[in-house]
């Protein structure tokens, strides 16, 4: 089971009560082992909560883009911006769809580490590229993976790691760390570092 929570919760952490925390409280426990930090926070605010999971819900139905690509985005999204809570819970999440673990493990250092494949790679640098302040996309990282991704799964990997950059944010600005959702596949979490020189 995951390890007991360490987030320091800026946001107060919320009492959640009712039928419906009820309900949300018993899938998220069947679903991922215990209550995600971030459902105490945005349980402040219910129209929020049903506007963000009802969007979610939507997200995971999106197919145009490898799931490998896209897990492997996001993870290097929350490293660069500095999420604990995202890496810890993005690397629960790729176990549990079978992705090899000890490749995801390689993400946070992916410039350093041959395992991933020059598709793999553009993927990589562009996620990081995203998540910068201010952002360092180029155009010849679009048109190379425009090309080799198409335009549809050009779209969708753009909006999944704008999408990691919000929550990560959230997450981290609300004052969520690791929860130890990681424990559970044996994945050592590698701490968030900073973006290094094109490779």
């Amino acid at each position: 089971m995951p390890s007991t929570t360490t987030s320091t919760f800026r946001i107060p952490r919320a009492e959640v009560s009712g039928l419906y925390g009820r309900l949300m409280q018993a899938y998220a426990r069947r679903t991922w082992g215990q209550v995600p930090d971030n459902a105490y926070v945005v349980w402040h605010h219910r129209p929020l909560m049903r506007a963000v999971l009802g969007f979610e819900r939507r997200v995971a139905t999106w197919h145009e883009l490898d799931p490998h690509l896209k897990s492997y985005a996001q993870l290097a999204s929350a490293g660069v911006i500095g999420c604990s809570w995202c890496l810890d819970f993005g690397y629960f999440l790729a176990h549990d769809e079978g992705l090899d673990v000890a490749k995801v493990r390689e993400v946070p250092r992916w410039r350093e580490s041959d395992v991933f494949t020059p598709l793999e790679r553009q993927v990589l640098a562009y996620a990081e590229a995203m998540s910068t302040t201010p952002l360092t996309v180029t155009d010849e990282m679009v048109t190379g993976l425009v090309a080799a991704l198409g335009t549809p799964a050009m779209v969708e990997l753009t909006q999944v790691i704008a999408l990691e950059n919000m929550r990560s944010r959230f997450n981290s600005a609300a004052g969520l760390q690791s929860q130890g959702y990681s424990d559970v596949c044996e994945l050592p979490l590698a701490a968030p570092g900073t973006v290094a020189s094109d490779a």
